[in-house]
């Protein structure tokens, strides 16, 4: 009977884990620096592909870059490490990718498996393109080399390289399917956001044959655990976000990892790796505009880069003050430009640049086109969580240059460009028609690697260079800017970047920022500073979490006291604001709560009695988690509650508590309590 018993459970248990299992023959999103690990190239143009950081096959960065010079004319081919089939009869392929052409061009790409390391091929899909744009294949595949126990899969290309400019993969997953079946493709939180409350969202994909009508889903974030069921409809293979009713508040200049789960899928159990992600997010203590950095690889001998130049052109002047733009010249087609430089060619490794024209929009690729509108108006919509500023000034064959760098959250090892451009240039026109170009680069300050620093959250780091330009291609010394830029090297990622302001004084920033909370409920906020070390500004602008609360004040100081507003867990951010309109890089610090605030009705939270003797009420809101962490005067953790009360205040017993000065820290906001 006992036996029987546990084959029972056992049989429950083993049916409550669904037949979700879909079994990844292939699962490459290139999201590695390298083609990954095991992958080849076979063919003609062994040479031509590279992994790219860019996301224009319509996956996330990286993936896969087939380059078309070396020129080749034939078929190439990325190929896979060999798995194993023998009980594969069939199976599910998907795979985006973008074909980036020069003029009336075609040419065919698809996928195909061999069994016999690469001698012999067998195309399981193919399809002929002629046309610019993003393409997600879902095709169901056989293949002769099916059942057998070596298969290799290739990427491939068919036709003439010199037809494309650049053709795009990314996400190449080949799978065989079961009934029901779910993977948690990503997270979609931002890496850096602003403190605040946040959503949590994230995308699912049906990977079954079946409908998706619930989940059940997880997210754990700094201790604290949440789970919500969504009903749902998601066809077989279709792609949905998804987003937990539960926001999270996340503190000023506070660092946090997120897990997500799938727990259940239609009321069964999932047990699968494939459903649960982490990824760290850092809550920054601000943000500001967002000024797009353009890069732009041309060249005077390259044909089709005439029309990109066009568009670029267009674009520019229909958003003037809105971006900042470095142009390199390269050293081909042809014998390339005569401006070319070895700091353009630096640039040119970095993004793996390999043929003209090419333009990057914030570090992305934009491929052999010009910047669209749409992603520019992307770019310049996205919050910036850094903020550049800086001055030059002319003395005969000298520029001389300052720029400050600043940060919103903690950075290390972060990359300052700075590059020295002339507006229009004439005498590097060469043979492909055009007579002028923009912005093109004379000199990278320190050089071409950037200028290493770190920055503290709300604070800024300066550099600056003195630069006899009579050694580079200057035409004309009055037809200078200087573009900067602030850059994650090893993401590539650009936070922000803006142009010099010309022939000014340096814009300099205020210093000894001081904010604080203080006096009776509502408190009062109370900002004061010191004049920058130089400069004569004409007035401040302050902030308090991004909101103008005063521009253009004279005085170094500024309150509130005629205003009610909640002051929970926010920072205060003050500008130097010069003639003409010329700003400072922003001071910024998390407000700091007096001590001497015994009780606060800031928002939805109180704490009373203060003093206390046996309990202390927090006020909370309705049905709500509440963390209260509470510290003594050592600063050490004495206890920490995660409750969700039904009614609108929680008890937490002191009786046993020494008698003294404690602080309540009640999600995010620090209040001081008497102990007797």
């Amino acid at each position: 009977m006992r036996k029987i018993l546990l084959f029972i459970l056992a049989f429950l248990y083993a049916s409550l884990i669904f037949a979700q299992s879909n079994v990844y023959i292939v699962q490459e999103n290139f999201d590695e620096t390298t083609l990954p690990s095991g992958w080849v190239t076979m063919g003609n143009g062994v040479n031509n592909w590279y992994v790219s950081t860019s996301n224009i096959a319509g996956g996330k960065p990286n993936e896969a870059q087939l380059k078309w010079t070396p020129p080749f004319n034939g078929v190439s081919r990325l190929v896979s490490p060999s798995v194993d089939l023998s009980d594969v009869s069939s199976a599910v392929m998907t795979l985006k990718h973008y074909p980036s052409f020069f003029g009336a061009n075609q040419a065919v790409v698809g996928v195909a498996t061999s069994s016999d390391n690469g001698t012999t091929w067998n195309s399981v899909w193919s399809e002929q393109y002629n046309t610019n744009g993003q393409y997600t294949i879902l095709e169901t595949i056989e293949s002769p080399d099916f059942g057998k126990d070596n298969v290799m899969f290739c990427i491939y290309f068919e036709g003439n390289s010199s037809a494309i400019s650049d053709w795009y993969f990314d996400d190449f997953e080949v799978y065989t399917v079961e009934s029901l079946g779910v993977e948690l493709t990503s997270i979609d939180v931002p890496s850096i956001v602003n403190h605040g409350e946040h959503g949590i969202s994230f995308t699912v994909r049906n990977t079954g044959s079946s409908k998706i009508e619930s989940l059940k889903v997880r997210y754990i974030i700094d201790g604290e655990t949440y789970e919500q069921t969504f009903n749902t409809d998601i066809p077989s293979m279709e792609y949905q976000q998804l987003t937990f009713e539960d926001k999270y508040l996340m503190q000023p200049d506070d660092s946090y990892n997120l897990q997500v789960k799938i727990i259940t899928v239609n009321g069964e159990y999932d047990d699968e790796a494939d459903n649960s992600l982490s990824v760290d997010i850092v809550s920054a203590l601000g943000y500001t505009q967002m000024i797009p950095m353009i890069e732009h690889f041309s060249s005077s001998t390259c044909g089709p880069c005439v029309n990109v130049n066009y568009q670029m052109a267009a674009l520019t002047d229909n958003h003037e003050g809105q971006y900042t733009y470095t142009k390199y010249t390269t050293n081909g087609p042809g014998l390339g430009d005569p401006y070319y430089t070895a700091e353009g060619g630096t640039r040119m490794t970095y993004y793996n640049v390999m043929g003209v024209p090419q333009t990057f929009l914030n570090s992305v690729d934009q491929g052999n086109a010009a910047v669209t509108e749409e992603n520019f108006m992307n770019a310049f919509e996205s919050p910036a969580y850094a903020d550049v500023r800086g001055t030059y000034t002319i003395e005969s064959n000298t520029i001389n240059i300052t720029a400050d760098f600043m940060s919103y959250f903690d950075m290390e090892n972060v990359r300052a460009f700075v590059t020295v451009n002339e507006k229009t240039t004439t005498e590097n026109a060469s043979s492909n028609g055009e007579t002028e170009f923009h912005h093109v680069m004379m000199k990278m300050l320190e050089n071409a690697e950037g200028n290493v620093m770190n920055i503290n959250a709300g604070e800024y780091q300066r550099l600056e260079f003195s630069y006899d330009m009579s050694s580079t291609f200057v035409e004309e010394m009055d037809d200078l800017e200087v573009a900067l830029w602030l850059q994650n090297y090893d993401t590539k990622e650009i936070y922000n970047s803006h142009y010099a302001y010309e022939n000014s004084e340096h814009c300099h920033s205020v210093k000894d920022l001081l904010a604080i909370v203080g006096g009776d409920a509502p408190p009062t906020l109370y900002l004061s500073w010191n004049k920058p070390e130089n400069g004569t500004p004409v007035g401040y602008d302050v902030y308090v979490d991004g909101e103008l609360m005063a521009d253009n004040l004279n005085d170094t100081y500024y309150s509130n006291e005629d205003e009610d507003i909640c002051y929970n867990a926010k920072t205060a951010e003050v500008v130097a604001v010069y003639e003409d309109g010329k700003t400072s890089v922003g001071v910024a610090m998390i407000i700091v709560r007096d001590t001497n605030v015994e009780e606060t009705t800031c928002g939805n939270i109180s704490v009373y009695p203060n003093p206390a003797n046996d309990v202390v009420k927090v006020s909370t809101v309705n049905g709500q988690q509440t963390t209260v962490m509470i510290y003594n005067v050592m600063g050490m953790l004495v206890e920490t509650h995660y409750v969700r009360s039904a009614t609108n205040e929680i008890e937490i017993n002191v009786s046993d508590y020494n008698p003294g000065i404690y602080f309540f820290n009640v999600d995010g906001e620090v209040i001081k309590v008497i102990v007797d």
